[in-house]
């Protein structure tokens, strides 16, 4: 029987979970929204993490077949967008039933309350098939892991239709609705998911017109003209296959946490490490020539030294608050009512950068809504702000020794494009052009890959005695 590992990197704004087999491979990534549960967070990303596991060790299973029959790693790619929808469709079910629940609760009036239920009814009827139809043909969950951002935009866009009068209580309706519906682990039957999906998928390639939605025609894409032909040919062949990774149990050898909320853990002590060890030991893993890492969190910012080994030689971070860091950009994004995901292309517009007197988390709204008063565009004064975060980091890197080497970003924000543009502005001024700057599709996975390769070798590290001083928010 094959042996795993498991690393769970608890976060305070998100949760991930990484699965690795025996030669270090990354097979399973599973990713969730932390907010006010920890323990069930990191079922929720643990659960994921298996789940993409299957798909991931179904692909390895047919490599050779689909060496002859390209469509078929089409179909899987196609099939595990379906689950994931399977999975969104239940989700969103659970959360129409907190919306009205909250709705009965708000309205004693009987005549207000079932206008609102009707809004509320409308809006979800026009949002969900918009969501299944970027889900089934647009691969929506590869883009975008997280429920409530995804239900957000949608519900966001359906309220701004309605009269204004209406905003705050649906608005008022949706805040109390999503972390119970969000936060409530659903344990879905894998074989059960993936037989429906496979059904979804039949209904995709019979009905597939000439052309895509793009105005393409679909025989310019190899791949999907082999399916719209051959799709129970297809289907039929891999059923065994599917079936195969449905039934198999997986063996998590050893496992490993780590993160902000990792004493929540239900671990044993020797089970937990650092944050900081996880991230050196995962960015060295991807990068082995690594000697430098910074880690952007929700809640801290972490600049990291590491030996040939992957260990941790020094360090420095600011853990006093979350000035600069992801529950920042998060605080700043809903000031500005626009979804985290669209600050950084805002960002990327600017045409200058509006010098940012503070990155306090406090003082945030009131600077940012004086400098919008002065005038200020709002993608120059993003453009600061991102600008203000990066120099704030480089503070760290410069105490905990500077950039050697190759240089590792990590964390969620490393997803951020105008963090990215004004990192390796700085580093190439302050360190030179020659300094290798790695930012992997993996970043915001770095701490639960270092925890499960920790699982897998076994070994007991620690941090260094020296140089542990915190630096000043």
């Amino acid at each position: 029987m094959n042996k795993y590992y498991l690393g769970v990197d608890l976060g305070s704004t998100t949760s991930k979970a990484v699965i690795i087999n025996e030669q270090d491979e990354i097979i399973g990534r599973g990713i969730t929204n932390t907010r006010s549960n920890y323990s069930v967070a990191a079922d929720i990303a643990r659960d994921e993490a298996i789940y993409n596991a299957r798909f991931s060790i179904l692909q390895k299973n047919i490599r050779k077949e689909t060496d002859f029959n390209v469509e078929y790693k089409k179909y899987i790619t196609d099939l595990e967008s379906v689950f994931q929808y399977e999975q969104f469709k239940v989700r969103l079910d659970r959360l129409g039933e907190e919306l009205v629940k909250t709705c009965n609760t708000m309205f004693a009036n009987v005549e207000k309350r079932n206008m609102m239920l009707g809004h509320l009814i409308n809006i979800r009827k026009a949002f969900k098939p918009i969501i299944k139809h970027e889900y089934i043909y647009h691969s929506l969950g590869s883009k975008n892991q997280f429920f409530r951002d995804i239900v957000s935009e949608k519900y966001n866009e359906e309220v701004n239709k309605l009269d204004m009068a209406l905003f705050e209580p649906l608005m008022t309706i949706w805040d109390k609705s999503i972390s119970p519906a969000e936060n409530e682990r659903v344990q879905f039957n894998f074989k059960e998911l993936i037989h429906k999906a496979m059904d979804e998928l039949k209904e995709k390639y019979k009905n597939l017109p000439d052309t895509s939605t793009e105005n393409k025609s679909v025989n310019f894409d190899a791949e999907m003209n082999l399916l719209k032909g051959n799709f129970d040919r297809v289907s039929d062949t891999l059923r065994k296959h599917i079936d195969e990774i449905a039934d198999l149990e997986f063996n998590i050898a050893n496992m490993t946490g780590t993160g902000y909320g990792r004493a929540l853990l239900p671990f044993p002590e020797d089970c937990i490490r650092s944050e900081i060890l996880c991230h050196a030991f995962g960015a060295h893993a991807v990068f082995p020539e690594t000697r430098t890492v910074l880690d952007i969190g929700g809640q801290d910012t972490k600049a990291i030294q590491v030996d040939k080994y992957g260990l941790v030689t020094s360090f420095q971070m600011n853990d006093r608050c979350a000035a600069g860091c992801g529950r920042y950009l998060g605080y700043i994004a809903d000031e500005m009512s626009i979804s985290i995901n669209e600050l950084g292309p805002m960002a990327m517009q600017a045409e200058k950068e509006v010098t940012i007197c503070s990155t306090c988390t406090v003082f945030a709204g009131a600077e940012l809504r004086e400098l919008t008063n002065l005038g200020e565009k709002r993608e120059d004064i993003l453009g600061g702000l991102h600008k203000a975060i990066i120099m704030r980091a480089m503070s760290l890197i410069a105490r905990s020794g500077g950039v050697f080497n190759e240089f590792t970003f990590t964390g969620g924000v490393a997803r951020n494009q105008a963090v990215i543009k004004y990192l390796t502005q700085l580093v190439r001024e302050n360190y030179g052009n020659d300094i290798r700057i790695n930012i992997h599709t993996d970043s915001i996975f770095m701490g639960a890959l270092g925890g499960a390769m920790f699982a897998r070798r076994n070994i007991k590290a620690d941090l260094p005695s020296v140089k542990k001083t915190k630096a000043e928010a």
